[in-house]
C-alpha cells in the first residue's frame, strides 16, 4: 500500500497502512514458520493468534479513518485528490470499461493532439453498446505528460474531437466524453491556431449534434478546456472531481496576486467547484460515487461505477425522440445562470 506520493491529510492513513503491511508480513512469516498454508489452517499458536487479532483491529481502524477523512474533505482537498497521480485517466478507464477500442487520430487540418484520445468502442455486457469515446489524457510518466501537455489540449485536439463526434452522428452512435483537464493550452502557438474559436465551435456544434451525448468529469474540469467536450444531454462528476471556470491557483493569482496554501483554499471555497456544489447549482445532473478513499485507491471500483452510470443514461436517452432530446439539451444549458429578481413594494406611510 505504500506510495511515494502523499496528500497531507492522508499522512495518518498512510502510516496506518504501513503498520498493516508490516503486521501482515510478520503474520505471513509466522504462518510459514509454523508450516501453515493459510489462515484457515492456522495451527494453535499464541503469536499467530495475537497477530491476527491486531491485524483485524488495524484494518477496522483503517477503514473507519479512511471513511471519516474523506467525508470531511475541504474544496481544496478535493482539488488535490482530483490531481492524484494514481487517479485513473481516460486511457485507463478505456482499458477497464471498453472492448474493441479503435483509436482515431488527427483533425485533418493540422495534426494529432495526444491530450485528446478518441475512438469507437463497445461498452457494457456482450455484445455491448457501440459508442464514440472521447477524453482528455494527462499522461502518467514524465515523457507522456510532456507529450500530452499535462492534459491541456491544443486547438487541433478540440477539432479532432469534433471531427470524431460528427462521425458518430453520421453513424448514429452515442458519444461518451471523459473530462480531465486543468484548462485548454494557453501557449502562443495554440492561440495562433485559434484556441478560443475551436472551443467555441465545439460548444456550438455539440449543442445540435443529432445523437445522444453523456459527459463525465473524472478528475479536473477546468474552464473552456473542459466545456470543449462537455456540452451534453447528461453531465456527471466523479465524487472527488472538480469543475469550475478557473483553477483555484488561477483565481488566487487574480484576486490576491499570489497563489499559496491560504489563498488557494479561499479560492477553492469561493469557486463552489466540488461535485456537491455543482449539483446544487444545477451545473451537473448527478454525482458518481467513488470507492472509499478515492478512485486512486480502487481504480476498478471507480470504473465499475462510471460504466454503470453511462449505461443507465444511454439507455434512458435512447428512448427520447431526437428532436425532443435536442430541445432538452438546449434548455438545459440555456437556464444556467438564470435567476429571478424581485423588488420590495414601497410601504405607504
Amino acid at each position: 500500500m505504500a506510495t511515494f506520493y502523499q496528500l497531507d491529510f492522508e499522512k495518518p492513513i498512510v502510516e496506518l497502512e504501513r503498520q498493516i503491511e508490516a503486521a501482515d508480513n510478520r503474520l505471513k512469516a509466522e504462518l510459514a514458520a509454523a508450516g501453515a498454508t493459510g489462515e484457515e489452517s492456522t495451527p494453535i499458536n499464541p503469536t499467530i493468534a495475537t497477530l491476527q487479532v491486531e491485524l483485524a483491529k488495524m484494518r477496522e481502524r483503517h477503514a473507519a479513518e479512511l471513511t471519516a477523512t474523506y467525508s470531511r474533505l475541504t474544496p481544496w482537498d478535493t482539488v488535490r485528490v482530483a490531481r492524484h497521480p494514481q487517479r485513473p485517466q481516460s486511457r485507463e478507464y478505456i482499458s477497464m470499461i471498453c472492448r474493441d477500442f479503435a483509436e482515431l487520430h488527427g483533425d485533418r487540418r493540422y495534426g494529432d493532439d495526444p491530450a485528446i484520445v478518441s475512438g469507437f468502442a463497445r461498452i457494457g455486457p456482450s455484445p455491448g453498446i457501440k459508442v464514440m469515446l472521447i477524453g482528455h489524457q494527462k499522461g502518467k510518466e514524465t515523457a507522456e505528460k510532456i507529450a500530452c501537455h499535462f492534459g491541456c489540449a491544443h486547438p487541433e485536439g478540440y477539432r479532432k474531437a469534433l471531427l470524431k463526434m460528427k462521425l458518430a452522428e453520421k453513424f448514429g452512435v452515442p458519444i461518451v466524453t471523459l473530462v480531465d483537464t486543468p484548462g485548454a493550452y494557453p501557449g502562443l502557438g495554440a492561440e495562433q491556431r485559434g484556441q478560443a474559436e475551436a472551443i467555441a465551435v465545439n460548444m456550438l456544434e455539440m449543442s445540435r449534434l443529432r445523437t445522444p451525448i453523456v459527459s463525465v468529469v473524472i478528475g479536473e474540469g477546468g474552464s473552456g478546456g473542459a466545456l470543449g467536450i462537455a456540452v451534453a444531454d447528461r453531465v456527471a462528476m466523479m465524487q472527488h472531481s472538480w469543475y469550475s471556470v478557473i483553477s483555484p491557483e488561477g483565481c488566487a493569482a487574480i484576486l490576491w496576486k499570489e497563489a499559496n496554501e491560504q489563498t488557494n483554499q479561499a479560492a477553492a471555497r469561493s469557486l463552489k467547484l466540488t461535485a456537491a456544489d455543482n449539483l446544487s447549482l444545477g451545473i451537473i445532473n448527478e454525482i458518481i460515487p467513488e470507492p472509499v478513499g478515492g478512485a486512486h485507491r480502487d481504480q476498478r471500483g471507480a470504473a465499475t461505477n462510471l460504466l454503470g452510470w453511462v449505461l443507465a443514461r444511454l439507455n434512458e436517452l435512447s428512448r427520447v425522440p431526437m428532436d425532443e432530446l435536442l430541445q432538452q439539451r438546449y434548455e438545459r444549458f440555456r437556464k444556467m445562470g438564470s435567476y429571478l429578481e424581485s423588488h420590495a413594494e414601497p410601504q405607504a406611510n
